[in-house]
């Protein structure tokens, strides 16, 4: 469908005179991140009265932190799109190596460390094998190795000696632990973010940026060693920066290493959480939009079509991809409906994805970084038809919350949209084209 609509808040009722809007962003890596760029930009060209960049409250996981942070401080979608090729005054140019930047610390540490344990394990071992024997259990145990040798009394001869040689901790070691922790190294993400909010003259603060723009940022990380889902912002933990925040929650695991913010490791926040809409309803909106680029993919052929084929034939690309899909939104799912039942919330919710179908989305990879246009454009075209199909409701929603529909417009732009689809700057060029943002004098002083 594309659409999901919790409507709780009785719109025959008298209007709020300021209704608290909120976006929830959910993870996506690059191909999600420009589809719900897309998808943003349709939203900005449907809708007037407010930009998605001046909203109350915005909710990033992932991806979406990396989105939420800027429209948060202000930055428009437009220009966020023209980062993508290095067309915006305001925000420089997201380039390759802001996403593949090799983990060269722990290329060159971890085989270090694996000489230097190599060279000591041996003394070690000695010691601890001396020791061992020097006690009337040590004795005896290779006393019994010797009379009759084999694997089981060799594995209680040993067992004492290796506990000796390198401890007793309660999680083991093994080879493994000299392998690095990522393929990448998510810096650079943290740099992007922090330097264009310094060009920008705005804050890496969230209690700051909640002071200067009067809304609310929150970004979901997971911390490694607990297990448990973090929760970043102004009136929460506010212990790390909104660049090294969007770093933690983006990092994906085993793409990336974990990120360290004080004495603490993080991993993606949709590790925990696929977008978390309850947070956005726990501080209080009234109007949730939320956006998830990710769904699993309906395959379901008609029995006519001899191309068909099952996604087992695919190979483990395709398996693997629609296992996490479909474990991302059955969670989100149950999000979804456990926000319809809870009698605290008593607003309403549009939840908007890809449609079932999309095989356009779905054959992109999540990590592809030359195919955002693609991305960019699968988006805005498929929040174009949901809109289109759900005009009427979608209306009669948003005007409830202050907000103002044109359909035609966004008829137009999709017209122009797919006449630039042969070049990626000329798409981009047509998705950005709605009203002009503010130079960068005004956006430093919006508040």
């Amino acid at each position: 469908m594309g659409l999901t609509v919790i409507e709780k808040s009785h719109l025959v009722r008298k209007k709020r005179d300021n209704p608290k809007v909120a976006l929830v962003l959910a993870g996506g890596a690059i191909s999600g991140g420009a589809f719900k760029l897309g998808g943003l930009l349709a939203l900005n060209t449907y809708l007037e009265g407010r930009k998605m960049n001046e909203l109350d409250l915005y909710v990033g996981v992932s991806a979406g932190a990396f989105l939420a942070a800027p429209l948060s401080a202000g930055v428009p979608a437009e220009e966020l799109i023209r980062s993508v090729y290095g067309g915006s005054p305001i925000i420089s140019q997201f380039r390759p190596w802001h996403f593949y930047w090799p983990n060269f610390s722990e290329y060159v540490s971890r085989p270090l460390r694996a000489v230097r344990d190599g060279a000591t394990a041996g003394p070690a071992m000695a010691r601890a094998f001396y020791e061992v024997l020097r006690s009337h259990r040590g004795r005896r145990l290779f006393l019994d190795f010797v009379k009759e040798p084999g694997w089981a009394r060799a594995e209680r001869l040993m067992t004492p000696v290796l506990q000796e040689a390198f401890g007793t901790a309660a999680l083991s070691t093994s080879l493994l632990q000299y392998v690095p922790s990522g393929i990448f190294d998510s810096k650079p993400l943290e740099g992007f973010v922090r330097e264009n909010l310094e060009r920008n003259r705005l804050p890496n603060n969230f209690k700051l940026l909640h002071l200067l723009r009067r809304n609310s940022l929150y970004i979901f990380a997971t911390n490694l060693n607990t297990a448990r889902s973090v929760l970043f912002g102004h009136d929460e933990d506010n212990s790390a920066t909104i660049s090294e925040a969007v770093q933690a929650s983006c990092s994906i695991p085993g793409f990336f290493k974990p990120t360290r913010i004080g004495k603490d490791d993080y991993l993606d926040g949709g590790v925990q959480r696929t977008a978390n809409i309850s947070q956005a309803a726990a501080k209080g909106a009234d109007l949730i939009i939320a956006y998830n680029p990710f769904r699993p993919y309906v395959n379901v052929g008609d029995g006519r079509d001899r191309r068909y084929r099952s996604m087992a034939e695919m190979g483990p690309g395709v398996v693997l991809d629609q296992t996490f899909r479909s474990l991302l939104h059955s969670r989100l799912e149950l999000g979804v409906k456990r926000l319809a039942l809870d009698p605290r919330f008593r607003g309403d919710l549009l939840l908007i994805e890809p449609t079932e179908d999309n095989a356009e989305m779905f054959n992109i990879s999540p990590i592809d970084f030359w195919r955002r246009a693609v991305a960019a454009e699968t988006g805005y075209l498929s929040v174009k038809a949901t809109l289109e199909r759900h005009h009427a409701r979608i209306t009669r929603i948003f005007e409830a919350h202050g907000f103002r529909t044109n359909l035609q417009r966004l008829k137009e732009d999709a017209t122009a949209l797919r006449a630039a689809r042969e070049a990626d700057q000329s798409v981009f060029d047509v998705l950005e084209h709605g009203d002009e943002a503010p130079p960068a004098s005004r956006l430093r002083v919006v508040k």
